[in-house]
């Protein structure tokens, strides 16, 4: 999807993407990619490497063992979440660190994770629908990084998406999720992850997906993944709604959603939700 040409003029900062990140792209599009070139690709970037595998070993994996290199990371994770990782804290990387941010991030990774894998369950794109939920609310990042203080007063006004929306629109000329969508493009993810980060506030608070339809299935899976962690109680209401407007079954989107909820939670202790800002 084509961003919006009015954000070229705002005086706002898209951090562009790491080298490292643009040769994991090119490697990705291979097709079959080379699992052994990825690995190559991490290890060369010591920062990177080093990050990557601390988020690989986290409890958020719940691997049995301790992994030691980005290559055992792919036998035991594949290449597609190694490659998730890597970008994850590639993104991370491109903004100063913050206390702030660290729910963000962390709510990044579980979404992610959780996205990717129902998606593969599903029979979706699941390389789509992991950067996307790692991708979701990097925007609240660009804007936090452009201007911390007013930011900070933004989300204390509220904890609703929508409302933050209205809030960043009035303050910056431009909400979170446009800018998120903008620097996912300049990322060169592709248009389905584009337009989930894109939409993504209006399709969860609606329970609708404003995208065309060859679009509709990672959106679904923003929607139905936000509902778990935010409000399970909503969950099979939400998913009954959502899953048609997708072509997908909501029996089997919520057995698959039910069941990799257990298993994270399992992994990692609890996978609930956390506020921009708050405790982990």
């Amino acid at each position: 999807m084509s961003v919006d040409p009015q954000l070229r003029t705002l005086e706002i900062d898209i951090p562009t993407q790491p080298d490292a990140l643009v040769k994991l792209s090119l490697l990705l599009a291979e097709d079959p990619v080379n699992q052994q070139a990825v690995g190559v690709l991490v290890e060369s970037d010591m920062a990177l490497a080093a990050a990557v595998m601390m988020a690989v070993n986290s409890s958020l994996y719940g691997l049995a063992g301790r992994v030691r290199s980005v290559q055992q990371a792919i036998t035991y994770l594949g290449t597609r979440e190694v490659s998730a990782i890597t970008f994850e804290m590639g993104l991370r990387a491109a903004f100063p660190p913050a206390t702030e941010l660290d729910a963000l991030w962390r709510r990044a990774a579980r979404r992610g994770l959780l996205m990717g894998r129902l998606a593969q369950s599903l029979g979706l794109d699941a390389w789509a629908a992991h950067s996307a939920g790692l991708f979701e609310e990097c925007g609240k990042a660009v804007l936090f990084r452009h201007a911390s203080d007013h930011y900070r007063a933004m989300l204390r006004a509220t904890s609703k998406d929508d409302e933050l929306c209205q809030l960043e629109r009035t303050g910056f000329g431009v909400s979170h999720d446009a800018l998120g969508a903008a620097l996912c493009d300049s990322w060169g993810l592709g248009p389905v992850a584009v337009a989930s980060v894109r939409h993504h506030v209006a399709a969860q608070c609606l329970s609708e997906l404003p995208v065309p339809s060859a679009r509709r299935g990672v959106l679904a899976l923003s929607v139905m993944a936000a509902a778990a962690q935010r409000e399970p109680a909503t969950l099979d209401g939400v998913v009954a709604q959502v899953a048609p407007l997708a072509d997908l079954d909501p029996a089997l989107a919520l057995h698959a959603l039910r069941r990799l909820m257990a298993q994270l939670g399992a992994m990692s202790g609890r996978l609930a939700p956390t506020q921009f800002g708050g405790p982990p």
